[in-house]
C-alpha cells in the first residue's frame, strides 16, 4: 500500500471522517481563541499579571473537573458530550466576543467566562481524546491518530495565523467572535457521529470508578513518569509562550508577527503528523519523550533573540517534534489501556499535564517583574530539559514496545 493510501486509509470510515471533521472545526476556533483574549487584556489593563490570572483561571477550571469528565466519557455516548460540549463552548466565546466589542468587558468577567470554558473544556477533553479507537479498526489506530492530529493541527495553524491577522487588522473581540462560529460548526459536524455507549452496568458511583481509573493509571509506572514530566515542561512552556511571549512580542515585532509564529508551530504538528503516520518504531514513546527536549528552543529564542524569523523556523523544529511524540503517546494508551478504562486514564493523564499550568501561567508575570523576562525564561528552559532526561531514566519508558504488529494489514 502507497504511503498516500495508508494516511488515508481511516478516511474510509464513516465515523471517523465525522469525528476529523468536528475536530478541525474546532481546533480552528481554539487557535483563534489564545491570540485573540491575550491582547484584549493587554489592551484592557496592559498587564501581563491580569493577562496569567485569565488563562490561568480557565487553566484552573480544567484542572478541577477534568477527572470527572473521564467517568463521563467511560459512561455516556462520547459522541452526545462532544455535540454539547463545542455548543456550550460557542456560547461562551460568544458572550467574551460581545463584551469586548461592547466596551463592558473587565478583568472579573473575563476571568468568569474563561472559568466557563474551561469547564467545558473538562468535560470534552477525555471524551475527545479516547473516542479514536471507536472509529477505526485496531491496524489504523496509528495512521488515524495521525491524520487526526494533522487535521486537527491543520486547523491550528490557518485559525492562529488567522487570529493574529483579525486582532492585528479588526481588534480581539471580532476575532473571538470568530472562533465562538467555529465551535458552532463543530457542534453541528458532530450530530452525526455515531458511536455507541460505552459498556458499563450498574448504578453510577463517580468516586469508585475515579479510583479504578486511578488504580489502572498508577499501576503503569510509563504512564506516570511520562506524566510528571509533561507536569513540568506544561507548566514551563504556558507560562514562557501563553504569557511572556506576547509581552515581547508586543516590544519586538509585533502582534501580526507572534500570530505567525504560533503559526509556524501548528504547521510543524501538521507535518509530525505526516511523518508519524508512516514512521512506526518499536520504541516510539523513547523517542517521542526525547523529542519533548525541543520544548526549550523558543523560550531560549524568545531571551536571547527574539526574532521572528528565527522563532517561526525553531517553533516549526518544535511543533513537528511535538507531534511525534503525541502521535507515540496516543498509540501507547490505546494500545495497553483497556477501552471501558481508557477515558479515565486520559482524565489523569490531562490532569496531571495541566494541574501546573495554572501555576506557570500566574507566576510569569510575577516573577518576570520581580527578575526579568530573561532569566525567567532560562530558568523555564532548564526545567524542560532536566524533566526530559528524569523521564528518560525510567526503564518502562525506554523499553515499551507497539503491540500491534508493524505488518497488521491496512484497510
Amino acid at each position: 500500500m502507497s504511503r498516500a493510501s495508508t494516511l488515508t486509509a481511516p478516511l474510509r470510515h464513516p465515523d471517523f471522517r465525522r469525528l476529523v471533521t468536528g475536530r478541525t472545526f474546532a481546533e480552528f476556533g481554539n487557535a483563534v481563541a489564545p491570540v485573540a483574549l491575550a491582547f484584549a487584556v493587554l489592551d484592557l489593563t496592559g498587564s501581563a499579571v491580569d493577562l496569567g490570572l485569565v488563562v490561568g483561571a480557565r487553566s484552573l477550571t480544567n484542572v478541577v473537573l477534568v477527572l470527572f469528565g473521564g467517568v463521563l466519557a467511560d459512561r455516556l455516548p462520547r459522541s452526545v458530550i462532544l455535540q454539547g460540549t463545542e455548543t456550550a463552548a460557542a456560547i461562551t466565546q460568544a458572550a467574551i466576543a460581545v463584551s469586548v466589542l461592547g466596551g463592558f468587558a473587565s478583568v472579573p468577567l473575563l476571568l468568569g467566562l474563561s472559568m466557563a470554558n474551561g469547564a467545558v473544556s473538562a468535560i470534552a477533553l477525555p471524551a475527545s481524546s479516547s473516542i479514536v479507537p471507536q472509529t477505526v479498526p485496531a491496524p489504523l489506530l496509528q495512521p488515524a491518530n495521525a491524520l487526526n492530529r494533522m487535521l486537527s493541527n491543520t486547523g491550528r495553524f490557518v485559525g492562529a495565523a488567522g487570529g493574529g491577522v483579525l486582532v492585528a487588522a479588526f481588534g480581539s473581540g471580532w476575532a473571538i467572535g470568530a472562533n465562538a462560529a467555529l465551535f458552532l460548526f463543530a457542534a453541528l459536524s458532530y450530530r452525526r457521529l455515531r458511536i455507541a455507549r460505552p459498556e458499563r452496568t450498574g448504578k453510577s458511583r463517580p468516586f469508585a470508578e475515579l479510583a479504578e481509573g486511578w488504580q489502572e493509571f498508577r499501576s503503569r509506572t510509563w504512564v506516570w513518569v511520562v506524566v510528571l514530566q509533561f507536569m513540568l515542561v506544561n507548566a514551563a512552556a504556558a507560562g514562557g509562550i501563553f504569557v511572556l511571549g506576547p509581552a515581547v512580542a508586543d516590544e519586538t515585532f509585533g502582534r501580526a508577527g507572534w500570530g505567525l509564529v504560533l503559526a509556524a508551530e501548528t504547521l510543524g504538528w501538521v507535518l509530525g503528523g505526516v511523518v508519524a503516520a508512516h514512521w512506526r518504531p518499536q520504541r516510539a514513546l523513547a523517542i517521542g519523550v526525547a523529542f519533548v527536549l525541543c520544548n526549550a528552543i523558543p523560550l531560549l529564542v524568545l531571551a536571547k533573540a527574539p526574532n521572528v524569523v528565527l522563532l517561526v523556523g525553531v517553533m516549526l523544529l518544535t511543533g513537528c517534534a511535538i507531534e511525534l511524540g503525541a502521535v507515540a503517546w496516543d498509540v501507547s494508551l490505546q494500545e495497553h489501556v483497556p477501552a471501558d478504562r481508557l477515558a479515565r486514564v486520559y482524565s489523569y493523564d490531562v490532569l496531571g499535564s495541566i494541574i501546573a499550568v495554572p501555576i506557570g501561567q500566574v507566576a510569569a508575570g510575577p516573577l518576570a517583574e520581580r527578575w526579568g523576562r530573561e532569566p525567567v525564561l532560562l530558568c523555564g528552559a532548564a526545567v524542560i530539559v532536566v524533566a526530559t532526561l528524569l523521564a528518560l531514566c525510567s526503564k518502562q519508558v525506554r523499553g515499551l514496545r507497539r503491540s500491534t504488529p508493524e505488518s497488521a494489514p491496512i484497510a
